[in-house]
């Protein structure tokens, strides 16, 4: 048996930021946490979050993202995508507790499909996600104006994509319009075009364009990229009323880093390498894949692979480190698309310290960083989520 071969990533100064330990100015809500953290150098963590959830029992349910720190993702009672978690925790009514480990946007939605007595805590509150923050509730009602101005805004149904603010699900509900995930986006999309001649896609370009032009046989040109730093989005009327696909300019900082030269330089290092990546990455690299899919779909494609089998992953790093050691004695090379670490630095955010402290609070009977969305956008986001649920 051949054994794994290491991942092959250097650091950028990006992945050197002290992860946990200082407010990143772009996440989505970009505080400190209150209170005194444990020292990440106490030897004695591990058990100290074993004997906190302990106490709590059956009163704490604890969810890890796929994208979590190994240190964090043991502790977690289930694991998943940030819809997945959200779904889990709204099956859990005799949960007091639901202790999120992912990162704002997916605590939100966990607090809207749960019921009003449970508490939903993310053990750092600047645990955002750059994606989120790429369209504010603000930008996205000047877009509607522009789009009205344009004489299309009756006639385009808005989309938006999991990994985005309550506010924005809560717009999305207002319209018309309905949630989608990277798993059934094309689902999603089906039914947004039985509503209305055009689609608003939020807040990722490249999930809305991968799903239009791969999935359901548009073309380039049926998609124009809105822009809210530019005045009108930066297109025209003209174009607005030629699009089918109306796209936001935001992206995933982790998945719109890898590049075609990443495809072509693994190929050449791996013969017969497989190469699998996640819909939020470019359209050319998503063209030159041989595999592509959700984080579900990542894992249940190596999951299914062959002995001996050879994948390049283009996803968070953190994931793919995982898999590759899950796979190992499996014979299962599994290496990181990029030569550079890519990981989720607001995802990171939630380390081992933060969740002691977290579990410990709840456990003497104090809640911290309880996230709470308020009722009128938690009304019409839930809308917005239920047309998804409903969903063929």
């Amino acid at each position: 048996m051949t054994p794994a071969q290491p991942l092959d990533v250097q650091p950028t100064p990006l992945a050197l930021l002290l992860l946990g330990r200082e407010a990143d100015p772009k996440s989505e809500r970009g505080v400190e946490c209150p209170g005194d953290l444990p020292s990440p150098s106490d030897p004695d963590l591990v058990e100290r979050a074993r004997a906190a959830k302990a106490r709590l029992g059956d009163k704490v349910f604890v969810l890890g993202h796929h994208y979590q720190r190994d240190e964090v993702i043991q502790f977690a009672d289930v694991t998943g995508d940030s819809f997945k978690l959200a779904r889990e925790a709204a099956a859990r009514p005799e949960a007091e507790y639901i202790v999120f480990c992912g990162v704002h946007f997916m605590a939100e939605s966990a607090d809207i499909l749960t019921a009003d007595n449970q508490e939903v805590v993310l053990p750092d509150l600047a645990a955002g996600c750059s994606m989120a923050d790429m369209a504010t509730a603000e930008q996205v009602a000047e877009c509607w104006d522009v789009l009205t101005e344009a004489g299309v805004a009756e006639l385009t149904v808005p989309v938006s994509y999991m990994n985005s603010s309550a506010d924005i699900k809560a717009f999305t509900g207002r319209h018309g319009g309905t949630i989608c995930t990277s798993s059934n986006a094309k689902r999603a999309l089906d039914w947004a075009f039985e509503q209305g001649e055009k689609v608003l896609f939020l807040p990722d370009q490249h999930l809305g364009r991968n799903t239009a032009v791969r999935d359901m046989g548009m073309s380039l040109e049926d998609c124009v990229v809105y822009n809210p730093h530019k005045p009108g989005g930066g297109v025209s009327a003209e174009e607005l009323r030629a699009a089918k696909m109306i796209l936001w300019r935001g992206h995933c900082s982790v998945h719109g880093r890898f590049s075609l030269e990443s495809v072509r330089d693994v190929r050449e290092r791996i013969p017969g390498v497989n190469v699998l990546v996640h819909p939020e990455c470019k359209n050319e690299v998503v063209a030159a894949a041989d595999f592509v899919g959700s984080t579900e779909y990542i894992i249940k494609a190596l999951e299914a692979a062959p002995a001996g089998s050879k994948w390049a992953i283009g996803t968070e790093l953190n994931l793919v480190r995982r898999l590759a050691n899950r796979f190992a004695d499996e014979d299962k090379e599994i290496v990181f698309l990029d030569r550079t670490v890519c990981f989720c630095s607001t995802m990171n955010r939630i380390d081992l310290p933060h969740l002691v402290w977290a579990l410990e609070s709840l456990a003497d009977g104090k809640t911290v960083n309880r996230i709470q969305v308020d009722p009128e956008t938690e009304k019409f986001a839930k809308l917005a989520l239920e047309r998804m649920l409903a969903l063929p």
